[in-house]
C-alpha cells in the first residue's frame, strides 16, 4: 500500500520578517587566566566573512562594514583561501604603494592587490588553543605584530587544514576592558596586569 502524504500548510511571508543566523555568544568580560576559546570567533558557529580576490578594494570595505568586520577572507573561483585582507590593508599605505608601483586608479586595485597572501599567513593549532590562555593569545599577537590570528583544524579525511576560528585584537580588548595595540601589547602578564590595575 502506497503512502499518501499531505502538503504541509503555507502561510503568507509576513512584511519585516528576517532569518535566523549563526551565533556565538562571547564573554563579555574575561581575563588573562580564562580559556583562549573565550575570545575567539568560532567558525563553527559564526560563518567567515569572505570576498572573491577579483573584488574591488571598495567592495572589499563595504563588505567589512555591512557585515560589522575588520577582516576578509579571500578567495579564489574554487572557494579555496588565497589570502586575508583586513581594514588596515584597505585604508592604509598599500593602495597607494600598489598604484605607485603598477600605476592606475584606487577603483582598479583588487583584493589580490593587496591581501596578506595565503603562504605569508601564519595559523595556530586549535588543539593548541584548546590549553592555551587569554594572556597566551595576547603575547602570541603582541610576537607577531598583527591584529588577527587565524586557528586551524584539520579535515578527519585527508588531514587538510581547515580554518575553524578568528582572534582579533580588538574583539580581546572589548572583553578585556583594555585598549591593545599590537604594537603596544605588553611583554608579560605582569606589565598587562599592572596597565589594568592603573
Amino acid at each position: 500500500m502506497d503512502v499518501v502524504y499531505q502538503p504541509i500548510s503555507s502561510a503568507a511571508l509576513q512584511k519585516g520578517a528576517t532569518f535566523y543566523q549563526p551565533d556565538q555568544t562571547l564573554p563579555e568580560q574575561v581575563n588573562l587566566e580564562d580559556h583562549a576559546i573565550n575570545v575567539m570567533t568560532d567558525l563553527k558557529k559564526i560563518p567567515a566573512v569572505t570576498i572573491i580576490e577579483t573584488a574591488t578594494i571598495d567592495q572589499a570595505n563595504n563588505r567589512m562594514i555591512a557585515r560589522g568586520v575588520r577582516l576578509l577572507f579571500v578567495m579564489n573561483c574554487h572557494y579555496h583561501i588565497v589570502g586575508i585582507v583586513t581594514a588596515t590593508d584597505l585604508l592604509g599605505e598599500k593602495p597607494m604603494q600598489h598604484i605607485q608601483k603598477h600605476g592606475g586608479t584606487r577603483f582598479e586595485i583588487m583584493a589580490r592587490d593587496i591581501m596578506t597572501p595565503q603562504e605569508k599567513l601564519e595559523v595556530l593549532e586549535m588543539a593548541d588553543v584548546e590549553t592555551a590562555r587569554v594572556g597566551n593569545v595576547v603575547a602570541t599577537l603582541k610576537k607577531a605584530g598583527r591584529q588577527h590570528a587565524l586557528v586551524v583544524d584539520h579535515d578527519a579525511q585527508d588531514g587538510q587544514q581547515i580554518v575553524r576560528g578568528i582572534f582579533s585584537a580588538t574583539q580581546i580588548s572589548r572583553q578585556l576592558g583594555l585598549e591593545i595595540q599590537s604594537a603596544q601589547l605588553a611583554n608579560t602578564f605582569a606589565e598587562i596586569k599592572t596597565s589594568l590595575a592603573g
